[in-house]
C-alpha cells in the first residue's frame, strides 16, 4: 500500500481556533490552518463549539463513508489531519488544544497529568472569554486541562455530556464549549473497531453531531 502523507497537522488546530475568534495562538502552537482561516474570510466569529468523538480513525471514515453523510451535510469542510505519535488520546488531545508537539507539552504516553503548557483555554481566559469542558469522568478531557479558571462539567455518560452541551448552547454563556464522547473508543477497545457495538456507538456519535 502506498504511504499517503497528510501535510495538514494536528498542531495547527489550536492556532486556527484562536484565529477564528481573533485571538493570539497559544505560546507553543503550530501555525494556523489556512483553509480554516479562509472559511471566515478573516472576519472572525463569536462562538466555538468543539465536538470530540474519540478514536474515530481516518480509515474508518474512508471505509464507512456513508455513515458520515449527515456529518458532511452539516459541515462546510471535511479535513484530514496528520496526528502526533504515539497516537493515543491524551497525547493527541494535549497537542490539539495546545498546538504543541508531545515533547513540549509533556504527555508522551498514555498518561493523564495536568498539562501546564499554554493552551487555547488559557488564551481564552486571559482575554476575558469563557471556555468550558464537558466530559465523562476519568477521561483525558476531564483530566489533562484541569487547574484553570474555567468551568468543568463532568458527568457519568456520553449522553449526559451531550445533554449538558445542548443546555449550555441554549444558555449561550460560553465562548468555547468542548465536548468529549468516549463511547466509540471504549467499545472499539472491547470488540474491535468494526465490531457491531463499536459501529453502533459510531452511529450514535454521528447522530449527536447532527443534533448539535
Amino acid at each position: 500500500m502506498q504511504d499517503v502523507f497528510c501535510p495538514i497537522k494536528l498542531t495547527g488546530v489550536a492556532a486556527s481556533l484562536c484565529d477564528a475568534v481573533n485571538l493570539e495562538k497559544p505560546e507553543n502552537a503550530g501555525e494556523k490552518i489556512e483553509v480554516l482561516h479562509k472559511l471566515t474570510d478573516g472576519k472572525g466569529i463569536d462562538r466555538i463549539f468543539m465536538y470530540n468523538p474519540d478514536a474515530v480513525a481516518l480509515w474508518i471514515f474512508e471505509k464507512y463513508t456513508d455513515l458520515f453523510t449527515p456529518v458532511m451535510l452539516d459541515s462546510d469542510i471535511t479535513l484530514p489531519l496528520q496526528t502526533v505519535m504515539p497516537s493515543v488520546t491524551p497525547v493527541c488531545f494535549a497537542t490539539m488544544y495546545t498546538g504543541a508537539e508531545p515533547e513540549i507539552h509533556g504527555i508522551q504516553s498514555y498518561t493523564k497529568p495536568v498539562v501546564k503548557t499554554d493552551s487555547i483555554f488559557d488564551v481564552f481566559i486571559r482575554n476575558g472569554k469563557k471556555p468550558c469542558i464537558v466530559s465523562t469522568g476519568n477521561d483525558s478531557m476531564s483530566k489533562i486541562f484541569l487547574e484553570r479558571d474555567m468551568d468543568y462539567f463532568i458527568v457519568e455518560t456520553p449522553d449526559e455530556a451531550n445533554e449538558k452541551a445542548l443546555e449550555l448552547i441554549e444558555k449561550d454563556e460560553y465562548d468555547l464549549i468542548c465536548v468529549y464522547n468516549g463511547n466509540y473508543d471504549g467499545r472499539m477497545h472491547r470488540v474491535g473497531p468494526e465490531g457491531e457495538e463499536a459501529i453502533e456507538a459510531l452511529k450514535h456519535n454521528v447522530k449527536a453531531y447532527e443534533t448539535f
